[in-house]
């Protein structure tokens, strides 16, 4: 009984008969015109390209960096919120599921099938095929540390193997490691963007080399450190091929609008930006959500917008007085990116016919980054805009990070990385003698761990990186393998009121919301206009029994927005245990050999 369970929902073959979300416009070619059976199959090539079509359904593409510190509130908190709340335990915790992996191991199988093609041809398909198992892997690295690693699909006879311990992740990785390196060997490197190219498996090596290079550095009662200097030079190995001969460029336009239009595109395949992209599509039906972004559930953090420096260069918390600057304050002099990715009073979505106003119960910062500008897209699961999985930028800034990582990063590195990527928003460029000349106190103090030499330019890159990928998935990931996990668990601030009563907060000028302390106290606004005061939308601190409503104010009727669960119910980081997931118990009771990962034992 117990072998069925673990077993349950192993298939002989996938049946690929479903519209695949990550297709490319020619995806009806990749639908089988007849039903795949186990007799039939692995006949040819494009059974091949059939059966790794599949695989592009599990590509993603985030549009908020959630469970972190650029959030200041989310309505639905996020996993690693509830882990460091006490809400996860062994007994609560999600099971792992191991059936993609199957697929891929399925197929890994039983391509030796195919006669008489091209080596090369078929390598192709075994190199993204590959590409996809170290996905897989990558993501129970991230949460677990250690996992057993299967190289083959599991039946009821394979005993051992269903009741292995985990394998050390050291040997996990390195196993990774040997799929991407036989996916870049073998994936051809032309083809549709929305499709697997060698360019693409070398962005993924890249961005998992750096990913476990830093994490092998930072997170030394592993006892890897010793060898997180390998992963590093083949980060920055496979992103300069990119660089070098991949002939990607950063798309460039108008400083104050290029940024933002590249998460508003209808068709990055043309982008020559683009590596990996997801290809969404109105005629075809292929939508996503993207108008959640604005106001639905969360909004921006105070701590992300003081990351985006002043347009000449210099720091905004050098500014004097920048603590108590109002929404609109926060906007004047800034890097271009920030108006691109927070909502800057004035802004107006395409089906209104008024400036939005903000919603203080968030915070205040509104997130603008992916919200589209066609009016059929402002619904639910309506956008049709494109979305990056890889993005030369990202590249740029891996090899940036790597190389001064390893302390080998010159001047020329940041020209053709982090200074080109400035220069897209028209910022001046970083240079090496400024950075770790004159090192920035505040982001010193926020990663404590980073030390030598190089402490200046690491955490410059570490801003700029911030920045440039805000809201596409990649902190909370960035914070753990810094080893600066405790970052989650600040206390997050929203925009700074003065005091109680009437805002502005659509930049005309005209006030247009309220903040009061309850329903009732309607002292600071009494003195509008009836014809302002009727128009304006009101928000209580607390209700009419005087209870607490989600915000307050930072220091009673004045300050920062700040929450209440944040304040009532604090987060706590525990070290090393909440860098990883618990294993669900139920895992556990079918296989006694698992052991719970690092603090969750």
């Amino acid at each position: 009984m117990k072998l069925k369970n673990i077993v349950t929902g192993f298939s002989a073959i996938v049946l690929l008969t479903a519209l695949l979300s990550a297709c490319n416009d020619d995806f009806m070619d990749r639908v089988p015109s007849t039903a795949i059976t186990g007799e039939n199959f692995f006949s040819n090539v494009n059974d091949l390209k059939t059966y790794t079509d599949n695989f592009y359904s599990t590509l993603s593409a985030p549009i908020l960096d959630g469970g972190s510190d650029n959030l200041s509130h989310h309505n639905s908190g996020s996993t690693i919120d509830n882990i460091m709340r006490g809400g996860v335990t062994p007994q609560n915790a999600s099971a792992w599921s191991w059936t993609g992996l199957r697929n891929i191991n399925f197929f890994l199988e039983n391509y030796g099938k195919v006669q008489g093609a091209n080596a090369a041809d078929v390598n192709h398909y075994v190199g993204i095929a590959r590409f996809f198992r170290a996905r897989f892997y990558i993501d129970m690295v991230k949460r677990y540390g250690d996992v057993p690693w299967y190289g083959k699909t599991l039946g009821t006879n394979d005993e051992e193997l269903l009741y292995k311990a985990q394998d050390p992740r050291a040997l996990v990785v390195d196993s990774v490691m040997a799929d991407l390196e036989f996916a870049v060997a073998n994936i051809k490197p032309d083809g549709h963007k929305s499709t697997v190219t060698r360019w693409a498996a070398l962005a993924q090596l890249a961005q998992f080399a750096l990913y476990e290079g830093t994490y092998r550095k930072y997170h030394d009662y592993l006892g890897l450190a010793s060898s997180h200097t390998a992963f590093l030079e083949r980060a920055a190995a496979a992103a300069k091929t990119i660089m070098t001969e991949g002939g990607f460029a950063l798309q460039t336009g108008n400083p104050e609008r290029v940024y933002r239009e590249l998460f508003i595109s209808e068709n990055l395949g043309g982008n020559r930006e683009t590596i990996l992209f997801i290809d969404y599509d109105k005629d075809l039906g292929r939508r996503r959500n993207a108008h959640t972004v604005l106001d639905y559930e969360w909004a921006l953090s105070q701590s992300l917008m003081e990351s985006y420096l002043m347009k000449d260069g210099s720091r905004y918390t050098a500014v004097a007085g920048y603590a108590t600057h109002e929404l609109d304050e926060v906007f004047v002099g800034r890097d271009p990116r920030l108006a691109q990715t927070f909502m800057k009073p004035g802004f107006q979505p395409v089906n209104a016919t008024q400036p939005y106003r903000t919603k203080p119960s968030l915070g205040g910062y509104n997130q603008i980054k992916f919200y589209p500008e066609v009016t059929d897209m402002i619904s639910w699961e309506a956008a049709y805009t494109d979305a990056f999985v890889f993005r030369f930028a990202e590249v740029l800034l891996t090899y940036a990070e790597a190389k001064a990582e390893l302390g080998s990063i010159t001047q020329g590195d940041l020209d053709e990385t982090v200074n080109l990527i400035r220069a897209r928003v028209d910022m001046p460029a970083l240079t090496l003698a400024y950075a770790n000349g004159n090192i920035d106190p505040e982001l010193a103090a926020y990663y404590p761990n980073v030390t030598g030499a190089n402490t200046g330019v690491i955490l410059e890159i570490r801003r700029e990186r911030r920045v440039e990928l805000a809201c596409e998935g990649f902190r909370q990931g960035d914070l753990f393998r810094w080893e600066a996990g405790e970052r989650l668990a600040d206390q997050q601030q929203g925009m700074f009121v003065a005091g109680l009563g009437a805002l502005d907060v659509t930049g005309d000028g005209v006030v247009d919301i309220a903040i009061l302390e309850a329903p009732g106290a309607t002292g600071p606004i009494d003195n509008l206009p009836a014809a302002i005061k009727d128009n304006l939308s009101l928000y209580y601190l607390k209700d009419a029994n005087g209870n607490q409503n989600s915000f307050y104010l930072e220091h009673g009727d004045y300050g920062h927005i700040m929450f209440s669960i944040a304040r009532d119910q604090p987060k706590t980081f525990v070290k090393p245990r909440h860098y990883y997931f618990p294993i669900a118990h139920a895992q556990v009771v079918l296989n006694p050999n698992l052991n719970q990962p690092i603090g969750w034992e």
